[in-house]
């Protein structure tokens, strides 16, 4: 960063307390002292090639750096002057020659002092010295540190040893709830670079729809020799494959500056669409059937010459980080039948929308993230008989036990809607998820509404506060595989199931940030039925 805008004294601070929080009453007034490595350079396996390098979450988050191979030395004590001003030591590389020639050398100890919220900077070199330092400073001090693990970043045992030297207590115990705690809600220099991802974001998701449209229109023209003579040049490229999807997607983030994908793009094509984590992104969109003639192509086929689409979704999850922030966003659009849905996937795409603005209308401080999940459910199972794939009491055979109600007790709307509705998200798609859903959980009381399979994969089970960032995603999808125990299931049509199947699955998802008064859709791309067929269809 350019200047110190990150707020890491801030996070820190915040981090402290939550911290003395956890602590026994009689060690929260000790010294307390932190220490975190930053991550290293990856590497393939046993090659020297370098593998893209991105911060470790927590450590960004206390010192805003984004240099290799760092560490940071933290103290803090109630009470004391350290309580309002936190120590703050960051350790970064020296650039040395020989490593220059080959790779960006670090910033000098003036550059780093200068553009990070730090007290101090030096080299790992003087890290030993410093610890030396604390321990004589503050005797009886708690040492805290990450869990080891290969989720986080080793600290070397030369630095560990130094503590230990000084008879200092070290506990992995309450540091990373602490963090998790504090990242739970968000600030304001937080929220912008979030905004900035799903702005970015947002963007990459309309490129990919305008193309779409551009292609049903006839509008992507290919000049003399593409694809044979030379290569085909961007304006030419037609998406036909998943892979061609993913690829504009990343390529619109890229020319944006952002360096990352927050995690690996989703597009699911067709019934592929109702694999939830589908990366694979390697199919072609289903095609309509071979014509009588079409073995007198003469391989034009192969050229992209034109074809008939199978009337199929897409579904792309996909978000990219700014400056180690996440967007989390999912659309799913038609493609073939001239870029409008079928009657099927329509009704599918629109009950998953009235599933979304459902939940935005109830979102405010104090909710229970789990009512939110409940509401979804509840919204499926009412579309579902209204479609005709539950049955209602007033159904030919039927009864009671096809009431709205019982269909909800019987927990069979997972199935069609297996994950949560949201979750968490900040520095991680999957944000802070000890803090999320903790194991120790005592805003969970009494009976959970409806069926406890509605909450076994959602992700953030508290009451929602100002200040967190969510994602909203309500699905359905037809699985043959979540399906599979329920095709003799009394509360199912199974006829009118059979018709919505080919749909393959449908989610819609937007970040949101939890206001004082509701929320704040931070996602900017609409998903509106209207809208995305138009754009589909190449109509505006």
């Amino acid at each position: 960063m350019a200047s110190k805008s990150y707020p890491a004294e801030q996070h820190v601070i915040k981090t402290f307390m939550k911290l003395v929080e956890l602590l026994p009453a009689v060690e929260q007034n000790k010294p307390q002292i932190v220490l975190l490595a930053g991550e290293v350079t990856p590497f393939r396996n046993d090659t020297d090639r370098e593998m893209p390098f991105r911060q470790e979450s927590n450590f960004f988050y206390l010192s805003g750096c984004q240099v290799p191979a760092s560490y940071l030395l933290l103290a803090y004590q109630n009470g004391t002057s350290l309580a309002n001003k936190p120590s703050s030591q960051l350790f970064i590389p020296k650039a040395e020659l020989a490593d220059i020639m080959w790779s960006v050398p670090p910033p000098s100890l003036e550059e780093a002092a200068a553009t990070h919220d730090v007290t101090r900077v030096d080299h790992p070199a003087a890290l030993p010295d410093a610890i030396q330092e604390l321990v004589k400073a503050f005797p009886g001090a708690l040492v805290h540190t990450l869990p080891l693990s290969p989720l986080f970043p080793t600290i070397p045992s030369q630095y560990t040893a130094a503590f230990l030297a000084g008879n200092a207590q070290i506990t992995e115990d309450y540091l990373l709830p602490a963090l998790h705690r504090a990242r739970l809600t968000k600030d304001a220099a937080e929220v912008a670079l979030i905004r900035k991802a799903n702005e970015i974001s947002s963007r990459a998701h309309e490129l990919v729809m305008r193309v779409l449209g551009q292609g049903v229109r006839g509008l992507i023209k290919r000049g003399k020799g593409a694809g044979t003579e030379r290569p085909l040049l961007p304006g030419e490229w037609l998406i036909q494959k998943e892979a061609e999807a993913e690829a504009l997607f990343v390529a619109s983030c890229r020319r944006e500056g952002a360096e990352h994908q927050a995690y690996l793009p989703i597009v699911a094509a067709s019934t592929r669409a109702s694999t939830l984590h589908y990366c694979c992104n390697n199919r072609e969109f289903a095609w309509g059937p071979v014509q009588p003639h079409d073995h007198q192509n003469r391989n034009e086929f192969s050229q992209d010459h034109e074809r008939e689409l199978n009337p199929q979704v897409l579904l792309i999850d996909a978000g990219c980080e700014w400056k180690c922030y996440a967007a989390d966003i999912t659309r799913t659009m038609p493609v073939g039948n001239g870029g409008k849905f079928t009657p099927e996937a329509r009704a599918i795409y629109e009950l998953v929308l009235e599933m979304q603005r459902l939940s935005f209308e109830a979102l405010k401080p104090g909710l229970h993230w789990d009512a939110i999940q409940f509401l979804c459910h509840r919204t499926l199972v009412r579309g579902f008989q209204r479609l005709g794939i539950f049955k209602t009491p007033n159904s030919p055979n039927s009864g009671s036990w096809n009431s709205e109600e019982a269909i909800l007790a019987s927990g069979i709307s997972s199935a069609f809607f297996p994950h949560g509705v949201g979750h968490s998200l900040g520095m991680d798609v999957h944000d802070v998820p000890s803090a999320s859903k903790p194991e120790k959980n005592d805003t969970i009381k009494g009976i959970e509404l409806g069926h406890e399979s509605f909450y076994t994969y959602l992700r953030l089970r508290l009451p929602l506060e100002e200040g967190m960032v969510v994602t909203v995603e309500p699905g359905c999808y037809f699985s043959p595989h979540l399906l599979a125990p329920v095709r003799d299931s009394k509360h199912i049509d199974q006829e009118v199931l059979k018709r919505y199947e080919s749909v393959g699955g449908v989610r819609i998802e937007d970040v949101v940030l939890i206001t004082k008064d509701g929320y704040e859709n931070l996602t900017t791309v609409r998903s509106d039925t209207e809208w995305v067929e138009k754009v589909c269809s190449g109509e505006i």
